[in-house]
């Protein structure tokens, strides 16, 4: 059964930074898409940051200059470096992963909280 493992989430204060990580299964990564998602309370889950299995990226709007999205195939890691933290950026951030082999396949991570808070 392939699982992401999340790790970073926490309390981060207003301009403050945070670092998020997703380890996948070395037998997946190289080949997924990698995205981070969130959802806030009360609303939808939606994109983050995107980066291919070739290394483009996709940023939401919202987070273009404050957030970067990087991969190191070598350690199955995707990460998600936040700065210039928001109120509004509190929300249960997961992982996901999409690849394709004979077919689509994808899987999410269980989530990790990110509460920016003073």
């Amino acid at each position: 059964q392939v699982q992401l493992v999340e790790s970073g989430g926490g309390l981060g204060q207003p301009g403050g930074s945070l670092r998020l990580s997703c380890v996948a299964p070395g037998s997946i990564f190289s080949i997924s898409d990698m995205g981070w998602y969130r959802q806030a309370p009360g609303k939808q889950r939606e994109l983050v940051a995107k980066i291919t299995s070739a290394g483009s990226i996709n940023y939401a709007d919202f987070v273009k200059g404050r957030f970067i999205i990087s991969r190191d195939n070598a350690k199955n890691t995707v990460y998600l470096q936040m700065a210039s933290l928001k109120f509004e950026d509190t929300a249960v951030y997961y992982c996901n992963a999409r690849w394709k082999i004979f077919r689509d396949a994808e899987v999410w991570g269980q989530g990790t909280l990110v509460t920016v808070s003073s």
